[in-house]
């Protein structure tokens, strides 16, 4: 759901002759967000577990704390993120199958299935990648926090904290941070659909870019990493941390 919503936008916002065409990247930020929003809603019962680099920021954050955790989970929520994403950008391919056909532009396909940078350096886009990622997993620690992870039943993750705020979130760092390199902070939704784009039959689609295809898994991992290590020592005087 997450990525049939999000790659849809972008594919209404980039390819010729959709109701949506020229929307611009805030409508882009807007559709992303509320693409989170319904991911969440529908993945509650897992904890809402639609990003790897969630769920790697949530595990460091226990190994952080000294908490249990219990990794027969860890590749069952990483395996089902990597296998939605692709089945997600399947479906938004033949939600657009049409525009894809007359859409000219190689970039302007694989940009609705994956991200790429507005300004091609490795460094500072594996910079870009792993700021935007921190926030997310450093906010989503905060959240949970100060909710108290009320919903005991519900596995720690994204459900615990409600969708609403999540998908404000995500609008928001597209907005202020999305700018150079698409935002993928989240390396399911990068990976996933770029395979999709590989191996569908795809008129004109042109390169999927794989020299680039590391920078929205590696950044996302390092940010979402971080955020769980130094969030408990960083949030200090917030329920469940300790100074």
């Amino acid at each position: 759901m997450l990525v049939l919503l999000g790659c849809g936008v972008v594919a209404n916002v980039v390819l010729k002759g959709t109701k949506g065409f020229g929307g611009g990247f805030l409508m882009i930020n807007f559709g992303w967000g509320f693409a989170v929003f319904a991911g969440v809603i529908v993945s509650i019962y897992s904890g809402a577990h639609i990003n790897p680099a969630v769920t790697l920021g949530l595990l460091a954050q226990d190994l952080a704390k000294g908490t249990d955790y219990n990794w027969a989970l860890l590749p069952i929520y990483l395996g089902a993120q990597f296998l939605g994403a692709f089945l997600g950008a399947v479906l938004c391919w033949l939600a657009y199958k049409q525009h894809f056909d007359v859409e000219e532009d190689p970039g302007a396909k694989l940009g609705t299935f994956s991200t790429g940078p507005a300004m091609r350096s490795t460094g500072w886009n594996l910079v870009t990648e792993i700021i935007g990622t921190f926030v997310l997993v450093f906010v989503v620690i905060a959240f949970g926090a100060q909710n108290g992870d009320a919903d005991a039943s519900v596995p720690a993750g994204l459900a615990s904290l409600g969708a609403l705020p999540v998908a404000l979130l995500v609008v928001g760092i597209g907005a202020s941070l999305g700018g150079p390199t698409g935002y993928a902070i989240n390396p399911a939704r990068d990976l996933g659909p770029r395979i999709a784009h590989a191996v569908l039959p795809i008129r004109g689609k042109g390169s999927s870019d794989w020299g680039y295809s590391w920078i929205p898994i590696v950044g996302p991992v390092i940010g979402g990493v971080l955020a769980g290590l130094l969030a408990p020592t960083m949030i200090a005087g917030v329920a469940g941390f300790t100074a």
